[in-house]
């Protein structure tokens, strides 16, 4: 009996280890004091932004942080912790919180980690959370890529009709 649930929870320390590799950011948050329908609320918006949002044992995520290398969440891992993971952007968990926490006043963040590879405070957090998104940042290189070529065309064109000009004077 002792031997399943020791291996279950060697599953279960597995299953978050790699989460958090896999993750781009993660973000701790105390989410004592919300209501079932902010949490579900807050829960949707993550799972729209491509961000899973679990509720898990800290001895597991201590235990799996530990096995990455990772250090500095044992104040973290202290009283009720949500943990979201943002897979694909480690920004969009953390606006989508600092915006959710703005607007409730109930919680608060209590830390994160990024790139799977190092603790940060919740101070980095918030910051992270006032940087562009991924998307606005591929928006952004496109838009300068779009200027440069449409310069360089119009160049072109320009040089193009001065020589035609001089041919036919």
């Amino acid at each position: 009996m002792k031997e399943q649930v020791l291996k279950a929870k060697e599953a279960e320390v597995a299953s978050i280890q790699e989460k958090i590799s896999g993750s781009q950011g993660v973000v701790f948050y105390d989410y004592r004091g919300l209501t079932v329908a902010e949490v579900t609320a807050l829960r949707n918006k993550m799972r729209a932004a491509g961000a899973e949002y679990k509720v898990l044992k800290n001895t597991m995520v201590k235990r799996a942080a530990d096995n990455l290398g990772i250090e500095g969440l044992d104040n973290v891992l202290e009283g009720p912790t949500a943990v979201i993971f943002g897979v694909d952007d480690p920004v969009a968990p953390a606006k989508i919180l600092v915006d959710f926490i703005a607007e409730k006043k109930k919680t608060e963040i209590k830390g994160g980690i990024l790139e799977g590879k190092e603790a940060i405070d919740p101070k980095t957090v918030a910051n992270l959370a006032k940087l562009p998104s991924k998307e606005q940042l591929i928006a952004n290189l496109m838009s300068v890529i779009n200027g440069v070529t449409s310069k360089f065309v119009r160049t072109l064109e320009a040089i193009r009709v001065q020589k035609e000009e001089q041919e036919q004077a």
